[in-house]
């Protein structure tokens, strides 16, 4: 466990964290960029590392790809900060497997997507939950998505799951702002509530949240973890204006299917290029403008990318 672990079994979960994009070039995964911008994001203020999820364009890499990624970040980490593994797959099986390697590789927790496309009942998905959950000593939280995933995991089959030992929270990803107060009242106060959605992620903390796996970290890590520091700190006018200060970048990292927009971002603040996997593509001239026109307002520039500060 990492040193934001505490006196808890238990690492730390709150705050800023950043489902990471996963960097390629020449359609292999750039591991020298990763690394760079996974030690970026720690020096930024970032509070926790997800790397191989939706954003990491994980269902396009190779199990060994991904195998790998988790190991390159965990390895940068070093233990400053908790690295939560994406661990989902649409096959119980390959959750399992992917959860075991997490945990032999050193992950502080595991990130477990609701399965995709197959479109599992409620009982289908806490027997999901519940067999990965078993089949390693990891940490886990339950990602509920279904914009991409179809299913919705409801308050009683989300009760049932975190009655699991190891099951320490919920990754939000429905915008509905009374879920996270029904979580908190089901689930209880230890239950670790976070957004997976970037425009609604200061409304969830006041509605019970403790933090969010954010998109718009990737680009403006510095300025989220601001707006979640500012929350602790009791300063909701400055959460406030961060928040609206970021609002027009949140906008815009979803104009087309993410992350098609994060990595254009990313390539134009020096991170990383811009290439992706299909079925992601480049995006459309009128996005990119758009992204453009977003960075320019929240005031974010190459020169508060890893690699300015490489110079």
């Amino acid at each position: 466990m990492s040193p934001a672990s505490s006196n808890s079994p238990h690492p730390v979960i709150r705050g800023s964290l950043v489902a990471l994009l996963t960097p390629f070039k020449d359609g292999k995964v750039d591991e020298k960029a990763f690394q760079d911008f996974v030690n970026w994001q720690i020096e930024q203020g970032t509070e926790g590392l997800v790397p191989c999820g939706t954003t990491g364009e994980s269902p396009t890499l190779s199990h060994a790809e991904h195998k790998r990624v988790i190991e390159l970040c965990i390895e940068v980490a070093a233990g400053r900060v908790p690295v939560i593994a994406g661990t989902g797959s649409n096959a119980t099986a390959e959750a399992v497997d992917f959860a075991i390697h997490a945990a032999k590789a050193g992950a502080d927790a595991q990130l477990l997507v609701a399965p995709y496309y197959n479109k599992p009942t409620q009982e289908g998905l806490f027997r999901h939950y519940k067999a990965v959950h078993d089949a390693a000593e990891l940490p886990l939280i339950v990602y509920n998505i279904p914009g991409r995933s179809i299913v919705d995991i409801s308050i009683e089959t989300m009760v049932r799951i975190a009655a699991l030992p190891r099951v320490i929270g919920v990754k939000d990803s429905t915008a509905d702002l009374a879920r996270p107060v029904q979580t908190r009242l089901t689930c209880g106060d230890d239950f670790v509530i976070l957004s997976g959605e970037d425009a609604t992620a200061l409304a969830l903390l006041a509605q019970s949240g403790d933090g969010c796996i954010s998109v718009t970290a990737n680009i403006a890590p510095r300025l989220c973890a601001d707006m979640h520091a500012a929350w602790r700190a009791g300063d909701f006018t400055a959460a406030r204006a961060l928040n609206e200060r970021l609002m027009p970048l949140h906008d815009a990292m979803f104009c087309e299917t993410s992350p098609g927009p994060v990595k254009y971002a990313a390539e134009l603040l020096g991170i990383c290029g811009s290439e992706a996997r299909l079925p992601v593509c480049e995006i459309a001239d009128a996005s990119k403008k758009c992204v453009e026109e977003a960075l320019a307002a929240a005031g974010v520039t190459a020169k508060s990318s890893p690699r300015a500060a490489a110079e």
